[in-house]
């Protein structure tokens, strides 16, 4: 829980460009004792405190340092100022997957008998906390039509501890108007909690449209190669958690000495969110990234600039010779003219798109399936993010657990094809997609 020694990092790398951020914040290699360009990864459980006094303080947060690496580590500490230079935050905490990061984004405002109003299309493994999980400990979600502004607004009441959205929704690829969002959020007095993952930093930044809280799946994009689990949970910093609407903020909390987050932390309190998140979920619960998985995000990181590009680049080349396909019933690709999402992507998604593409296959569920079969240099696998294109019918995997009405309402109908496209050659991708498409007449 280095705070001061990130701040000042994040510091130095303010007037650097967004790539140059992508190699240089979060570690000084002038500072280290042995001059490393990397940052190292430091294997240990604890850490030696200088004396009573030393670990009382750091115990109470009166003083900044490392304690425990469940808390905190040096390998993790320098990813997590990474990705708050990246999306110009106050701080970020890591985390061992990103379903972790969403379910402690939640929990460390909300408590039984609390709720939130978040979008009926997600992310199936989302979808299936929000709709399973959590209400089992009392929380539960208000699912609305996340582009029915009004929808939103009304769901809302006075157990409502946050808004929830994804960037863009998985698989139906619905944009999210984060700053119509985050205004609605604000006049209720809850913040806005965005996952992400979809788009990256270099894609889209939310806090600069009003959002309070970003979550990442790590595991995706921003580390890139298919090689990690990792989440993240930044905080924008300046929300008023002791505004009376969160009671978690305003009691006392016997579990880290009696601390009253939202009103106890003095100049800490415009990343009080974040304190606690690390200090009683993360503490306690024990989600934390470990030191090896921080260095291979650190190392994915330094390339996500020009891989995006070249993502968003094949995508768009994809989603259109899908849409011209005979073979093919329908195309979302937030980047096609004539798709529901344009505008808000142009908007947003600073005219790329993305870089997911999802179609309806003619023959419904098992055409799907057969198509998904005859791929070749497609990976069949449940992920998304890699520099390989991957491909999946959600239906009968990732959202297998839904039924149909569920499947429709959370974007995922059975004919639909989830396709993540990599960075190959894009004469190779619509030569695999072409195949495949033959393959199911």
């Amino acid at each position: 829980m280095m705070i001061l020694q990130i701040c000042e990092l994040i510091f130095k790398g303010e007037k650097m460009k967004f790539n140059s951020k992508l190699i240089h914040a979060g570690w000084d290699s002038d500072a280290d004792a042995e001059g490393s360009i990397t940052v190292p990864i430091y294997k240990t459980t604890a850490y030696q405190f200088n004396n009573t006094e030393h670990a009382a303080n750091l115990f109470g947060l009166k003083e900044f340092g490392n304690i425990y690496s469940r808390l905190g580590n040096p390998t993790v500490g320098a990813l997590e100022a990474r990705l708050t230079a990246l999306e110009e935050g106050a701080m970020c905490v890591a985390l061992s997957s990103g379903t972790s990061a969403v379910m402690y984004s939640l929990i460390n405002i909300m408590s039984q008998g609390d709720n939130f109003v978040t979008a009926n299309q997600l992310y199936g493994g989302t979808y299936t906390m929000f709709d399973n999980i959590l209400p089992e400990y009392g929380i539960d979600s208000k699912k609305v039509d996340i582009t029915d502004l009004a929808a939103v607004e009304n769901a809302i009441d006075d157990k409502t501890r946050a808004i929830y959205c994804e960037t863009i929704t998985n698989p139906g690829l619905v944009v999210a108007d984060i700053s119509a969002l985050s205004e609605i959020a604000h006049s209720k007095g809850i913040p806005l909690i965005v996952d992400a993952t979809f788009t990256t930093s270099a894609i889209l930044k939310p806090f600069e449209y009003g959002a309070d809280i970003v979550v990442y799946s790590l595991t995706k994009w921003m580390s890139g190669h298919g090689r990690v689990i990792a989440g993240a949970v930044i905080e924008k910093g300046g929300f008023d958690w002791g505004n009376g609407n969160f009671p978690l903020y305003d009691k006392p909390d016997t579990s880290y000495g009696g601390m009253r987050w939202g009103h106890d932390l003095g100049d800490l309190g415009n990343v009080a969110y974040s304190l606690r998140l690390r200090t009683v979920p993360l503490r306690n619960l024990g989600a934390n990234m470990g030191p090896e998985t921080a260095f291979e995000v650190l190392s994915g990181l330094e390339t996500l600039g020009l891989r995006m590009e070249r993502h968003c680049e094949n995508a768009i080349k994809a989603a259109e010779y899908l849409s011209n396909h005979e073979l093919v019933e329908w195309v979302r690709f937030p980047g096609l003219k004539d798709d529901p999402a344009y505008e808000l992507s142009e908007k947003y998604l600073k005219g790329t798109g993305g870089t997911m593409v999802v179609f309806g296959i003619k023959g419904g569920k098992d055409a799907g399936q057969k198509f998904i079969d005859n791929l070749k240099m497609f990976r069949h696998v449940a992920n998304v993010g890699d520099t390989r294109s991957l491909a999946i019918h959600p239906a009968s995997t990732t959202h297998s657990q839904l039924d149909d009405e569920q499947l429709v309402a959370a974007g995922a109908p059975p004919e639909l094809v989830r396709l993540s496209i990599g960075i190959e050659d894009i004469e190779d991708i619509i030569e695999d997609l072409t195949q495949a498409l033959e393959s199911t007449k």
